[in-house]
């Protein structure tokens, strides 16, 4: 996920060697996940089920869909391969509707069942980031579409977009609810927080797309002033929480002097960077506001630095852990 979508960003910048290099490295990132993952459920399936049902774990699953739909992003921005994409797409769709209704049903019905604060996190709302990138990557295919198909495609994207909104909106307001109610240590503000915001800037940019494919879809036509009015508010939502998510952090790190250090976790305080970029590049375009490209640069540059920081820490525990066998 932060990968590809740092590269998407670094292909909207024409840095076209360090998108394409991204695009590698993802590409190998995401089949050794793959193949990791499958071995991981056919050889400890009790484990593996549990995780998935389980409220603090469970949601971090629909990176599955996330990084697939990013990554047909990818293929089709950077080779134009809708047949991948789509390919992509189609996995994606499967494995939305199962995680969806088996996580969600699941964590219902179990009997045993965490307080608040222990069961609900930023990780929840990567199921809103999973939901988003479906309804950006069938409105990206949409375009090269044969009509009547283009018309059905983007009738998806949208549902997805208002379903992914609906979503967050549940999803903010009990994560609110654990930061001002109930007691929060240093300990627990993870990473994947920073989705708060990340799950807005993905929203903001599927209805930026939307706005964009209106000639290919008469009904967004009617729904152009909601389809903009709702991109700005998602857009608003997401930029405010970045202040909150540095001032959160600052007291972290800096007052209550919690150690900074590299956890896999890590990468989910990247993608939301990477992701705003974009979508802030793609609103200014689709909405004719220009004055917001101002400052697109330099939080593409936060995202590289923060990408390289992380990657670095990936290898920097790779290595210690060579080192250790």
């Amino acid at each position: 996920m932060a990968t590809g979508i740092v590269s998407i960003a670094a292909w909207d910048f024409d840095l076209t060697i360090l998108a394409l290099a991204l695009f590698a490295f993802n590409l190998a990132a995401f089949a050794a996940l793959v193949v990791l993952t499958v071995l991981r459920a056919i050889r400890y399936p009790r484990p593996f089920i549990a995780d998935m049902t389980d409220h603090q774990v469970g949601p971090g699953f629909f990176t599955m869909v996330a990084g697939a739909c990013i990554l047909g992003a990818q293929f089709l921005l950077l080779t134009h391969s809708v047949i991948v994409a789509t390919a992509l797409l189609a996995l994606s769709a499967v494995a939305w509707i199962g995680l969806t209704y088996g996580i969600f049903t699941a964590l219902t019905v179990k009997r045993t069942k965490p307080p608040l604060e222990k069961g609900v996190s930023g990780a929840w709302l990567i199921a809103v980031v999973a939901t988003q990138s479906i309804a950006v990557l069938v409105s990206l295919i949409a375009r090269d579409a044969p009509q009547p198909l283009r018309l059905e495609l983007n009738f998806v994207a949208l549902s997805m977009w208002l379903w992914g909104g609906m979503f967050y909106i549940w999803i903010i307001s009990l994560i609110f609810y654990r930061y001002t109610f109930l007691r929060f240590s240093p300990g627990d503000l993870t990473p994947p927080y920073w989705i708060n915001m990340g799950a807005m800037a993905i929203s903001t940019l599927a209805g930026a797309q939307l706005a964009q494919n209106v000639p290919d879809a008469p009904f967004l036509a009617a729904l152009l002033p909601f389809l903009k009015g709702f991109t700005i508010f998602y857009w608003a939502t997401g930029t405010w929480w970045i202040p909150m998510l540095i001032a959160l952090s600052v007291w972290q790190h800096l007052i209550m002097r919690f150690p900074l250090r590299y956890e896999p976790l890590v990468w989910g305080a990247v993608f939301p960077l990477g992701m705003y970029t974009v979508a802030t590049r793609e609103m200014a375009a689709a909405l004719e506001l220009p004055f917001l490209n101002a400052f697109v640069p330099a939080i593409f540059a936060v995202a590289l630095l923060a990408w390289t920081l992380a990657c670095a820490g990936l290898i920097w525990d790779l290595g210690k852990l060579l080192r250790v066998r």
